[in-house]
């Protein structure tokens, strides 16, 4: 997992709320084993017309405005519905590192946490008033910074955010849970190191 320090670049803006699992990756696409390539069917049913291959123009993603982007601003309990891990995944693979939004699902907020997308919380007034300086028309840029913990909007203001320390850690260092338990890799090869003649003292122990 790659360290998530600073992020600088386009915002999009899909400013609804409670957008589940469901509608971010639709059920038809989870059959796949592997874990790249989710991005082409990220909010495919909103994103395409019955045929499967015409943009819809009234879907916001599709604004080419908003091509390219980093940084997704979103609505209320972002993230509800199922706990398939495939929607964040096709989350990173469009190219977003960071969502923000007034409150996530757990589960997701948890499995986004786990590859390195940041889900960042900001009150619901602090979204609104970001939303209202992307220009829909030209392409707006942010920053998010993960170190320092604070958000620039694209007139220029900085908006700090909270963010648990084990959570930031993880997203500054690149950690995910293998990377975690690496940290304690001297630790863990001492402790071993003790275990190296348990099952010939088992052995000895059933044979007597």
């Amino acid at each position: 997992m790659n360290p998530l320090k600073k992020v600088t670049g386009r915002v999009a803006v899909l400013d609804r709320p409670d957008i589940d699992t469901d509608q971010i990756m639709p059920k038809q696409f989870l059959k796949r084993i592997e874990r790249t390539g989710f991005g082409q069917f990220l909010f495919y049913d909103w994103k395409f017309e019955e045929d499967g291959t015409t943009l819809r123009d009234d879907f916001p993603l599709n604004n080419p405005a908003f091509t390219g982007a980093k940084i997704l601003l979103a609505g209320r309990n972002f993230g509800c519905g199922s706990s398939r891990e495939h929607a964040p995944w096709g989350l990173q693979d469009f190219g977003f590192d960071v969502v923000i939004a007034p409150s996530f699902a757990d589960i997701f907020s948890n499995n986004c946490t786990k590859i390195g997308l940041a889900a960042l919380r900001i009150p619901e007034d602090e979204l609104q008033a970001l939303v209202a300086e992307v220009d829909s028309r030209a392409g707006s840029e942010m920053t998010v910074d993960l170190e320092t913990l604070t958000i620039t909007s694209p007139q220029g203001r900085v908006i700090p955010f909270v963010l648990d320390a084990s959570i930031q850690r993880r997203l500054v260092e690149g950690l995910d849970d293998v990377g975690l338990s690496m940290l304690k890799d001297a630790e863990i090869s001492a402790y071993e190191a003790t275990r190296a003649h348990a099952p010939d003292t088992l052995a000895a122990a059933l044979r007597a």
